[in-house]
């Protein structure tokens, strides 16, 4: 049940950031568009250049292939990437069909052309499928920004699950207080590249 620690992270203007989010809980980063929380998170998936150290249950970053790192502590955008024309060419680990239930999605989903999804489609997909890596700690970039009222509940609910069943730790951006306020345990303002906690009212 691995802990994701940052210590003295910094890249461009964020940072240095202190912080560990232990086994099983979500912290949530709120703050102003541009105030660096995407930044952040690619720092901490390893994706763009930064200083300091993030660690995975005592395992450094900067000790394991980048590949490695990034199947232990995944990143899901709200803007994901397709490599292939059919859904299910990207599921090389199949899928679970009671995830795809939950998210409103039917098994069919996965003979589908990537063109044909919608945006919200595509963002269920997107998050399903780094799921079915089993990473340890997940790094959720706005997962639910372009989901209506029924589909950010179904995502809520299944991350909810993952992070219980899986004890995985849980480092979540969101510009939705009532969101936040539903699936942290902790939460914490991004502010001048620096981060304050923000206990609940």
């Amino acid at each position: 049940m691995p802990s994701l620690r940052l210590d003295q992270l910094r890249t461009r203007h964020v940072g240095p950031i202190d912080l560990c989010v232990v086994a099983g809980e979500c912290v949530c980063i709120q703050g102003a568009s541009g105030s660096g929380k995407t930044l952040l998170l690619r720092a901490v998936a390893d994706l763009d250049p930064h200083h300091g150290e993030a660690w995975l249950d005592g395992e450094a970053c900067s000790k394991l292939p980048a590949p490695q790192w990034r199947r232990s502590v995944a990143l899901v955008v709200a803007e994901s990437q397709w490599w292939s024309e059919r859904v299910g060419d990207h599921f090389e680990r199949g899928v679970d069909g009671a995830w795809m239930e939950l998210l409103g999605l039917p098994g069919a989903a996965l003979e589908w052309q990537v063109s044909r999804c919608s945006t919200g489609e595509r963002q269920r997909l997107a998050l399903l499928r780094t799921l079915m890596q089993g990473p340890a700690a997940l790094l959720l970039d706005e997962p639910t920004g372009n989901l209506d009222k029924d589909s950010t509940q179904r995502v809520e609910a299944l991350l909810d699950g993952y992070r219980r069943q899986r004890q995985a730790a849980v480092l979540w951006v969101s510009h939705d207080p009532s969101q936040i306020e539903r699936v942290a345990q902790r939460r914490f303002a991004l502010h001048q590249g620096r981060l304050a906690e923000d206990g609940f009212e």
